[in-house]
């Protein structure tokens, strides 16, 4: 009798939920419980709620609940299902579970907190369960906070891509810059990627876009100047992206250089591939001495070098005017350079310019994408990667989905 009232707070049961027996395997290391109900009660249909009488049960089912006294805890029960004139025969809403689950709801909660400190493997051994039924816990985690996210207006996007698997595997990522979550993932970095989650979006969503950072991806750029009224004024390139553009060029100066100078004799730019990407006030303490000779040697490195960092000013003005006259400045260096990778990325930029300078009236980046970029980077070397893209984005969305995750308790304590 004890064992049935201890029980019955443990679960939290209200009427007409009760305990009505209870079983103990110290050998199994496990301990079952059956729930059973009052007769003659009514029971609300799932769907509409009209109260109707039982109908029937459906076979006895069972869950994993919380341990108690570190050894494994299962609830029995006979689900009640009532016959609604309109939804036909239904299963009625059990207080400590949610539908089709294997779990009751706080085992579920608890699960979730294991697996957002852990990986997959590490929740298996601590909750002591099977990996499928952790991943299942997991998906319907996220089915659950998708479900529940409300259709709010999000002023500030970021889209960027996520290298999944090699041979150019990737995903598309949209972001809220203001709360720092993925909103949307999708394969690929086609347009159709993009275009998907557009279609997500009511009316009045779309016209509360006020700025979309990206970088300069042809695809992506077609797809918001589909789907985003005014767009043109919207998107942003970002400036890391540019400045990637243009450390790609001083590299692609420095292999030439490098080629030319060996050909001749000692190549004074051997090993000095990694100095040339770092921004000046990034540069390592031990690499300054090197650095100071090699840029006193007036090498063609140098030069794309100086013009590659002269360029990150420009997001330092804050008039778009002033800003303008800068970039005319040094648009007119970068195209007299005689360096033919740097004046490349000079007239992409040029063909671009209208959707940078627009960074003056938004000021929003990819920051925010690419901090994200890299804790999604974290997530996939903990799991030691992902063979089914589909776990990858669940993945993503439970850890970085900003999601309601958790379930219902039906009133149950804790």
């Amino acid at each position: 009798m004890r064992d049935v009232e201890f029980y019955q707070h443990v679960l939290g049961l209200r009427p007409p939920w009760t305990v009505g027996k209870v079983e103990l395997s110290i050998r199994d290391q496990r301990v079952d419980i059956w729930a059973e109900h009052g007769d003659r009660l009514k029971w609300p249909c799932p769907e509409c709620g009209v109260k109707l009488a039982l109908y029937d049960h459906s076979e006895e089912r069972v869950w994993r609940h919380l341990d108690t006294c570190q050894l494994k805890t299962f609830l029995h029960a006979r689900p009640p299902r009532v016959q609604c004139k309109e939804h036909g025969v239904v299963q009625v809403v059990l207080p400590w579970s949610e539908e089709k689950s294997r779990f009751t709801s706080l085992f579920d909660r608890l699960a979730i907190d294991v697996l957002r400190e852990c990986d997959v493997l590490g929740a298996t051994k601590i909750l002591r369960i099977s990996w499928d039924e952790a991943w299942h816990i997991a998906e319907r985690a996220v089915a659950r906070g998708l479900l529940a996210k409300e259709k709010l207006v999000v002023p500030y996007l970021a889209v960027d891509e996520k290298a999944v698997a090699r041979g150019h595997v990737y995903m598309t990522l949209v972001c809220d810059q203001a709360k720092g979550t993925v909103e949307y993932v999708a394969d690929g970095r086609k347009q159709e990627s993009l275009d998907g989650y557009w279609a997500t979006l009511s009316k009045e969503q779309l016209d509360g876009i006020e700025g979309i950072s990206m970088d300069m991806w042809e695809a992506y750029i077609q797809s918001t100047l589909d789907h985003v009224p005014e767009a043109e004024k919207k998107i942003v390139f970002d400036k890391f992206h540019i400045v990637q553009h243009l450390n790609k060029a001083v590299d692609d100066v420095r292999k030439e250089e490098h080629r030319k100078l060996a050909e001749e004799g000692k190549s004074p730019l051997t090993d000095s591939k990694y100095i040339w990407l770092y921004a000046e006030e990034n540069l390592p303490l031990k690499h300054w001495t090197r650095f100071e000779e090699l840029k006193a040697l007036n090498l063609k490195t140098g030069r794309a070098w100086a013009i590659k960092e002269s360029l990150r000013g420009l997001w330092d003005y804050i008039s778009a005017g002033w800003a303008m006259r800068f970039w005319k400045q040094w648009n007119s260096w970068a195209t007299h350079s005689r360096l033919e990778p740097v004046k490349e990325v000079a007239r992409m930029i040029k063909d671009h310019l209208p959707n940078i300078m627009t960074y003056f009236t938004h000021r929003i980046t990819n920051a925010v994408a690419e901090g994200l970029n890299s804790k999604i980077q974290t997530i996939k070397q903990r799991a030691c990667g992902y063979r089914n893209p589909d776990h990858f984005k669940t993945a993503i969305m439970f850890h970085c989905g900003g999601l309601q995750l958790y379930p219902k308790t039906h009133g149950i304590p804790g």
